[in-house]
């Protein structure tokens, strides 16, 4: 009996040191392959009375010529900075371009030789999930954690002094994330970055923004252009349910409900009103802010578009002009 007790320990420590070995395995994995691509950022910013104020982040290389994807909260308001590389160089930073919307920038090092990391689809990832932070947290260069995604579907709240938007489908964590950590890489279990660190919300609550088809939109543009064009309709709301027969006869359950429009914009001048249920933009259901924000894109700017809207239970078709938001 003793020695029956003693194997079945024995098998039980065995198991639990094979999963602890396959976890380090994935995780050195990811480091071995993601800790070049990861640059300690150095920015500069002027400050009031003349005097010159640093700030640390971290960012990812993108491409072998030099870009690099990072945080725009990291290098808002620089005028100059570093990107030190675990191989011991430290390159002069050039911003290219941000989007404090989606809180991406990109920015470019003289390089043509640049280990590249890979970009992911966040869209694929399921909670539970394993995945690893690199970055540069308190100056530390190189640092790695790991944790799991802790949730999907958060939001953000991101603002610029034109205009507030919401980060859709943001990753929780519960990676360490320490200051320094913004601009760095969140990998899956296969070195691809999934993710673009961006804030500690808490102890064990990291958020990451996504790395998706809206989001690389957003990245090739601030590389093409510098800057990510968005139209605007002019509308805060919220997700409502339609009423139950309505709901029945449209064969849908929900749409965007218009809380406030915002006086002289394309919402107003299209007839929009409070308590408006906006249906479809163009041929495209909406169901919620998310959903209304990723088709407010850069080809709709000056174009004339259909809004299907519920009002007193009926279904309207508004016809609609967005303008360009302002940067």
């Amino acid at each position: 009996m003793d020695a029956l007790e003693t194997n079945g320990r024995s098998g039980a420590a065995d198991e639990e040191r094979e999963a602890l070995d396959a976890y380090s395995r994935v995780v050195t994995q990811v480091a071995g392959r993601l800790t070049p691509s990861v640059a300690s950022l150095r920015m500069k910013r002027r400050v009031p009375g003349g005097r010159r104020a640093e700030g640390a982040g971290s960012a990812v290389a993108i491409t072998p010529d030099g870009y690099l994807l990072t945080s725009a909260h990291v290098v808002a308001g620089s005028d100059g900075g570093t990107a030190a590389f675990v191989d011991g160089r430290s390159l002069e930073l050039e911003v290219v371009g941000t989007d404090p919307l989606s809180d991406l920038a990109v920015a470019r090092v003289p390089a043509d030789d640049l280990p590249v990391a890979e970009l992911g689809d966040a869209d694929r990832l399921r909670v539970g999930q394993l995945v690893v932070a690199v970055g540069n947290p308190m100056g530390f260069s190189g640092s790695v954690t790991a944790g799991v995604v802790s949730a999907l579907g958060r939001s953000l709240p991101t603002r610029t002094r034109a205009a507030g938007r919401l980060v859709e489908n943001v990753i929780q964590t519960d990676a360490a994330l320490n200051p320094g950590n913004s601009g760095g890489a969140l990998a899956d279990g296969d070195s691809r970055v999934v993710g673009v660190n961006t804030a500690v919300a808490g102890v064990g609550l990291g958020l990451a923004v996504p790395i998706n088809e809206t989001t690389r939109r957003i990245i090739s543009a601030l590389m093409r252009d510098g800057r990510f064009r968005r139209s605007y309709l002019g509308i805060t709301g919220g997700s409502r349910p339609l009423p139950p027969r309505a709901a029945e006869r449209l064969g849908r359950a929900i749409g965007v409900e218009v809380v406030d429009v915002v006086p002289g914009s394309p919402a107003q001048q299209a007839g929009l009103r409070p308590e408006d249920l906006i249906l479809q933009v163009g041929e495209e259901p909406v169901h919620d802010v998310g959903d209304l924000q990723r088709l407010m894109i850069e080809e709709l700017i000056g174009e004339v578009t259909t809004l299907q809207v519920f009002r007193d239970g009926e279904v309207l078709d508004l016809s609609a002009t967005p303008v360009e938001l302002p940067a």
